[in-house]
């Protein structure tokens, strides 16, 4: 077992430096002779002052902030793509994915907040591959953490260019709107700690469920009056007729994906300044959110029927869809925001490890922050533009890294550093309960990846395959 290399110190690199000034006295850094002829360095007061005010700024985060910040994670647009999975699923099979795969996933982050207080000096998930699989699986693993965080951005472009294209009827190239998007993403990736991005959160909050709830308002109210009013509606309990593998696949792993807050819960936690308390956040975020979801699907799909759309506002009429996506306007990118914070936290903490710039309250600290912000942002705009197909390439990174997040890493945590004691009938439950969230997370691996490479296959065969920064709207 590799041991693991600590995303950075705190302590010990601030302590040398003191103590290599003290044997140096004045003729390092400058400084002021007191009374007793003793020197006293004055940068070396400002760093220690700035990493004073560093620390108290970087472990803030309470368990409430913490919940909000998992759900600006979690819950953003992609959640009213649940009624068209339900669709597909039926609604006995679309509620059982829905609690089934929500509780699963809360065990396992459950697990990963175990991992943190068991091992504090993990800072990212990276910092838990290396200990897992050694130099080279923790490579993998970073590069997994770093992709997928840069897709999550990207897609979260190419959605604010759909929400100005729906909003405008199509009144500009829907690059203009991309860029729109990703400006706005950078700015609100400025804040450089989870507490103060839970402040955005609450405004996240309040937007999705005004979103949610209008849709489901506005399509029970649109197909209401239809003849034979909802009653008519052509939902059905059991999946629907002549469903492919590929299209069952997609439905499930559209609602896995939706759970999927564990790849930045290192990164949040590393904030908290009582990491104990993970576990309220966890069981609160949990629950709510498979209140949200199944509801979301299953009302929605009751109200709409088969035809439903994805995401589902799309199927509340022309008008109420516009007043859904101006609703969800916040969502859209203080949920995609946060992806860039994550990553360039964990880019900026490897680069300056060693040095007060990390803390982002210097001008330095500011400048390099507010560089590796933009550069994110753009490297992620870019790649979504580039890409004439970067939406099933992003259910293909999803497959491929969402599910080791989520679901197996945890798993595998579990048996490697988790486990105490003997093989008591606990230990022996939980080990179960392991093992199926590895099945699972790994089954999905496979299949999910299946399917997504089919979709691609498909879009190329019937030509909906678009064309790099294209000013066309987006289907």
């Amino acid at each position: 077992m590799a041991a693991i290399t600590p995303a950075y110190d705190r302590s010990l690199t601030e302590k040398e430096k003191h103590d290599e000034l003290q044997r140096k006295g004045s003729g390092v850094l400058g400084g002021t002779s007191s009374e007793e002829g003793d020197v006293r360095p004055t940068n070396y007061d400002f760093e220690q002052q700035k990493l004073a005010e560093g620390e108290a700024a970087f472990h803030s985060l309470g368990w409430k902030r913490l919940t909000i910040v998992l759900i600006v994670t979690a819950v953003a647009l992609g959640s009213l793509s649940l009624p068209h999975a339900f669709a597909s699923l039926g609604m006995v099979g679309g509620v059982i994915t829905s609690v089934g795969v929500g509780l699963l996933a809360m065990y396992c982050s459950y697990v990963v907040g175990q991992m943190k207080i068991k091992y504090p000096e993990i800072a990212h998930y990276t910092d838990a591959g290396y200990m897992m699989f050694g130099k080279w699986g923790g490579a993998v693993i970073t590069f997994m953490f770093v992709m997928q965080l840069v897709f999550t951005t990207g897609s979260h472009v190419l959605t604010g260019a759909i929400m100005f294209n729906n909003l405008t009827d199509d009144g500009a190239c829907t690059i203009v709107f991309a860029v729109v998007s990703g400006i706005l993403l950078f700015l609100l990736a400025i804040p450089p700690t989870f507490s103060e991005m839970a402040i955005l959160g609450y405004i996240d909050f309040v937007s999705i469920l005004g979103a949610i709830l209008i849709t489901i308002i506005a399509t029970a109210v649109t197909n209401g009056k239809e003849p034979g009013g909802l009653a008519a509606v052509n939902w059905s309990a059991w999946p629907k007729e002549d469903l492919s593998l590929s299209e069952a696949v997609i439905a499930i792993t559209n609602i896995m994906f939706a759970y999927s807050y564990a790849l930045c819960q290192f990164s949040f936690m590393d904030e908290m300044h009582t990491p104990k308390d993970f576990d309220k956040a966890i069981w609160t975020l949990g629950s709510f959110e498979i209140v949200l979801y199944t509801l979301t699907g299953a009302l929605i799909y009751a109200f709409v029927g088969q035809d439903v759309r994805a995401p589902a506002l799309l199927s509340a009429g022309p008008t109420m869809a516009k007043v859904a996506f101006g609703v969800a306007l916040p969502v859209i990118f203080i949920s995609g925001s946060i992806n860039t914070v994550v990553l360039a936290r964990y880019l900026h903490q490897r680069v300056y490890k060693d040095s007060v710039i990390r803390y982002v309250n210097t001008k330095m600290g500011w400048i390099t922050w507010i560089a590796f912000d933009a550069g994110i942002t753009l490297f992620a705009w870019v790649i979504a533009e580039a890409i004439p197909f970067f939406s099933p390439l992003l259910a293909l990174c999803g497959a491929l890294f969402i599910t080791a997040f989520t679901f197996y890493l945890p798993g595998i945590m579990w048996f490697m550093f988790i486990k105490e004691g003997r093989w008591t009938p606990w230990n022996m439950l939980l080990a179960a309960i392991n093992i199926f969230a590895i099945g699972v997370g790994v089954g999905v691996l496979g299949l999910g990846t299946y399917a997504a490479v089919e979709d691609i296959k498909l879009r190329y065969d019937n030509g909906s395959v678009g064309t790099p920064f294209s000013c066309a709207p987006i289907g």
